[in-house]
């Protein structure tokens, strides 16, 4: 049986690991050709110096039943972005899905420490990673994402429109980009509704992600260890739950009526019907409001 996504092309920007990887896996379960790029190849290692790749994410796309293409690719270089994007274009003649997923700033930023102590110049490259690399990503993929209507762009990021609002989230620069990226998809949405597309941004709860699981010293299998030190890590989730509303809202023909908000992966899953890898559906943002910032001991019943 073909999937939901059989026929249509993706670009996941920013795949090679986290929820841009659990992303493009889940878009090739629905049988979408993916493009993934980063910066981490095979050959060559970001400054992160991580083991994962591009290439080992266009693996599991294809692995999962979709075609996985990558494109080893520094977001913030203009031709580079220009380049791939012509790429897809003479491969595949159409861009049905953009998926902003570019980071990089997990060694950028320091915790609770004011504008004036940190580091400016760390704290200046984190923006240029987060908020221009998908500027720079949209202003060359959206004219291929235009040519054909019913188009999609999500701009990923970390907490809700409506959760960051309220809540200083990390440090000044953390803070700032993530809610760059949520004005992002506000004023793309403006630009893409009445041209025939749909902008939304969207973030995943507290992350399983490669690097999250190895700062506590875990893996996959035995997350729950973690829990002794971390007891609201118990709400968490893998990236592949967000990859799932991803490819919901992919294959959602009425998508258009989410254009310019923020959505979350809990949020939508009960909508959609999807679930976690575990069969469990976390709600990490009002388990974060209700539970963890309410000060209340670490208990997820009704949150999963």
């Amino acid at each position: 049986m073909p999937g939901p996504l059989e026929g249509k092309v993706g670009l996941v920007a920013g795949a090679t690991r986290g929820a841009g990887r659990g992303i493009a896996v889940e878009l090739g379960v629905a049988g979408a050709t993916v493009y993934v790029s980063g910066r981490s190849t095979r050959a060559r290692r970001s400054e992160y110096d991580r083991p994962e790749t591009v290439e080992d994410t266009a693996d599991l796309v294809t692995a999962a039943g979709g075609q996985g293409i990558a494109v080893p690719t520094d977001h913030l270089e203009p031709s580079a972005v220009r380049a791939l994007v012509d790429r897809i274009d003479d491969e595949q003649g159409r861009l049905d899905l953009l998926v902003n997923d570019i980071w990089g700033g997990e060694h950028l930023f320091a915790w609770d420490t004011p504008v004036w102590e940190h580091d400016l110049d760390k704290g200046l490259r984190l923006l240029r990673l987060a908020v221009e690399t998908h500027a720079i990503t949209s202003h060359h993929a959206l004219p291929l994402l235009l040519r054909r209507p019913g188009g999609l762009v999500v701009e990923m990021t970390d907490g809700t429109a409506e959760y960051n609002r309220d809540t200083y989230r990390v440090s000044f620069f953390y803070d700032l980009a993530k809610s760059s990226v949520l004005r992002m998809a506000f004023a793309l949405g403006h630009e893409l509704g009445p041209r025939g597309a749909t902008a939304v941004a969207l973030t995943p709860g507290w992350l399983r992600s490669e690097i999250m699981l190895g700062q506590f010293g875990v893996g996959e299998v035995n997350w729950r260890d973690a829990l002794e030190r971390v007891p609201h890590f118990a709400i968490s989730e893998t990236p592949r739950y967000v990859g799932r509303a991803v490819a919901a809202l992919a294959a959602d023909p009425e998508v258009a009526r989410w254009n310019g908000q923020s959505l979350s992966s809990g949020g939508l899953a009960p909508v959609y019907g999807f679930m976690d890898l575990d069969g469990s559906r976390p709600d990490a943002w009002r388990y974060l409001v209700e539970v963890q910032d309410a000060g209340k001991p670490a208990d997820v019943t009704g949150y999963r």
